[in-house]
């Protein structure tokens, strides 16, 4: 909730009370920033493989961007689907992104920064990633990425075996 005077707004943008009380993720043990100095960087689509699967809280503090989660829980009735929404400095929209999702995003301005609150510590031995344009989950970009890693764009496509171990 919003509150404006004449010096400019106070929000709040995270109250754990509100979180625990939904059932949500309670244990934020990192906060991180990424700047992307061009629109059309691609960052994604990545996650952790338990014991070190986390939870995200992603907020676009500068600029704007299109927010992708695809849903990797074999158990879930929305099993391989994704979902996408613009996040911006503007609209001051979070994506709440839970364990057992892929999480990515394309920028859609130059010097686009996001935000991450993140329940669980980087651990390169469970980390995976799907390449972005995988026919599995045909996910509709806004755009065509311009910028992306070595290492986003050489993720393979989804395979169980590999992906959901």
């Amino acid at each position: 909730e919003k509150r404006g005077d004449d010096r400019g707004f106070f929000a709040r943008a995270f109250c754990i009370k509100e979180f625990e009380m939904n059932g949500l993720c309670h244990n934020i043990v990192q906060i991180n920033n990424s700047l992307s100095k061009d629109a059309g960087t691609l960052r994604g689509m990545h996650y952790q493989l338990a014991p070190k699967s986390e939870d995200k809280i992603v907020r676009c503090i500068s600029g704007r961007l299109y927010d992708v989660i695809i849903d990797l829980r074999p158990e879930s009735k929305t099993f391989k689907n994704w979902f996408g929404v613009e996040l911006s400095a503007e609209n001051r929209l979070s994506l709440y992104v839970p364990k057992g999702f892929a999480h990515g995003f394309i920028t859609l301005e130059e010097n686009t920064e996001a935000f991450y609150l993140v329940t669980e510590f980087y651990s390169p031995e469970n980390e995976r990633g799907i390449r972005y344009n995988d026919p599995e989950f045909n996910i509709k970009w806004p755009i065509e990425p311009k910028v992306i890693s070595d290492k986003d764009l050489n993720h393979p496509d989804f395979n169980p075996s590999y992906h959901l171990v």
